[in-house]
């Protein structure tokens, strides 16, 4: 049985299929020592090369399906780089061999929350297509005075510049004043989407939150710019819901029902990409975590500070 050339590349983690078919297109892949074309088909048992250096390939049954959930902290791009150099969503990413993350879906730049990141391509793309009608749940603060009016166009569709845009769901959850946070669903995923809505109707969106996907909620135990491997039961919840077979490994231990040894890692982790941020990686303290300057774990653990900025 055979493949295309850029499926099986893209599982060793070498890049998108589409990024793939570009690599191939300049001439930068080869399979046995012949320069590969767009359209090449490969058993997985050849020598592939690119750019020189060989590719260790894996056979589609033998990849194991991971799903990260991410917290993202507003300020991170949805993009592998930037080209002014801003932070983005896979800076603290754990790092893998032979594969690569994969972000099912984007948050703008100034929305937070759960973000899915996973190494198998097909369910990432099955996830994203609208045909599953997977729904995502948002709060969302908008600061101006909102009536009944405005909320039923909401639920029965407004003009967008890309189409018709309406939330399946809108619920008013409380506020103060001129704020207001509601929670709102929506079964797509266009650009800003829940922000334009609100947008047409001249309201002003000033904080806005992913809080569940499909069922999969937004762990209250991870902080911003942490994450935490998603167990085998949601993953097959996933794979389920857009129609792929049931995995059955999975890297996470079933038998530590807490993982409060993994959710301290995190926690550490952040803080120390925290601190190399703010230094620009320059200072021994903050960029290599070691130095005078650091406190014992139990001592930062009891800093009220230090809790504000990891609490959810």
């Amino acid at each position: 049985m055979t493949e295309k050339l850029q499926k099986v590349l893209a599982r060793a983690g070498k890049g998108s299929r589409r990024e793939i078919e570009a690599l191939i297109s300049q001439g930068r892949v080869s399979v046995d020592g012949k320069v590969a074309a767009l359209g090449d088909r490969v058993t997985g048992k050849e020598q592939i090369r690119l750019d020189g250096h060989q590719v260790e390939t894996q056979a589609e049954a033998d990849v194991l399906c991971r799903v990260l959930m991410y917290h993202k902290p507003e300020g991170e791009m949805s993009t592998r780089k930037d080209p002014e150099g801003r932070p983005t969503v896979f800076d603290r990413l754990p790092k893998l061999q032979g594969a690569r993350w994969i972000s099912v879906g984007r948050l703008d730049v100034n929305t937070s929350g759960l973000l899915l990141f996973t190494t198998d391509g097909e369910l990432a793309n099955r996830l994203m297509h609208p045909r599953h009608e997977i729904d995502r749940e948002y709060a969302v603060r908008v600061f101006g005075e909102v009536d009944e009016a405005m909320l039923q166009r909401l639920r029965k569709g407004v003009m967008l510049e890309d189409g018709m845009g309406k939330f399946d769901t809108l619920k008013y959850s409380g506020g103060e004043g001129m704020n207001n946070w509601f929670h709102v669903t929506l079964k797509e995923g266009r650009n800003r989407e829940v922000r334009r809505l609100w947008e047409s109707q001249e309201m002003q969106v000033s904080r806005l939150i992913r809080v569940r996907y499909g069922k999969i909620e937004l762990p209250r135990n991870v902080p911003r710019g942490g994450w935490i491997e998603m167990p085998l039961d949601q993953l097959n919840y996933l794979r389920s819901e857009v129609g792929l077979a049931p995995e059955v490994e999975s890297k996470v231990d079933v038998d530590a029902p807490k993982r409060y040894k993994q959710v301290a890692q995190i926690r550490k982790a952040v803080r120390r990409h925290n601190s190399r941020t703010k230094t620009g990686g320059t200072g021994t303290g903050a960029s290599t975590g070691a130095g005078p300057k650091k406190k014992p774990a139990a001592s930062r653990a009891r800093n009220p500070r230090q809790k504000l900025k990891t609490r959810i």
